[in-house]
């Protein structure tokens, strides 16, 4: 009997579990948003959010692959995931503070200012000039471009330690 089954590919793993990761992100941030927790420490959950969407995604490629997957077929499905992750919680982020709640970067700024200003070590035009620079890379073009590198980079490094521990290469004898 033949079967018309299709291959499963890293690429296709990626765009599936990268959407869901982004999808689950997305919750995750909102939730923080709206708690009003978004820069509490909790917030590096999310980061455990791409770890587990790695796993499944490198679970996933394995059981259709007969159990493996050497180390740079999960470095890539790992990098690409978190790049689709990464554009799509950029993007939601880049809507929900410019249209959802516009009064967020300037709760984030004043945030950002107090804790400048007990930590000390800094004067008022020190900070001024390092919030004026804040406030420009971090909204409109500059922000999304920063948050999907950003995105990337962290991903591409995460990928590099998930992949080493869930690798299982083809023995390379057989």
């Amino acid at each position: 009997m033949e079967t018309n089954a299709t291959p499963v590919t890293t690429t296709a793993v990626s765009l599936r579990f990268g959407l869901l990761t982004g999808l689950v992100n997305i919750i995750f941030t909102f939730i923080l948003f709206v708690t009003h927790t978004d820069q509490s420490p909790i917030r590096w959950l999310g980061l455990g959010i791409l770890i587990g969407g790695m796993v499944m995604a490198h679970k996933t490629y394995m059981q259709a692959n007969n159990g493996f997957m050497n180390y740079s077929e999960g470095l890539g499905i790992g990098t690409l995931l978190s790049l689709v992750s990464g554009v799509i919680s950029t993007a939601f982020n880049f809507i929900y503070v410019k249209f959802v709640d516009p009064e967020y970067m300037s709760r984030a700024m004043d945030a950002a200012r107090a804790k400048m200003e007990e930590k000390g070590g800094m004067t008022d035009e020190q900070i001024d000039q390092f919030l004026g620079a804040m406030q420009k890379y971090s909204s409109g073009g500059w922000g999304i471009l920063i948050g999907i590198v950003v995105s990337l980079l962290f991903g591409f490094l995460i990928a590099l330690v998930v992949s080493a521990i869930t690798k299982n290469p083809k023995p390379e004898f057989e």
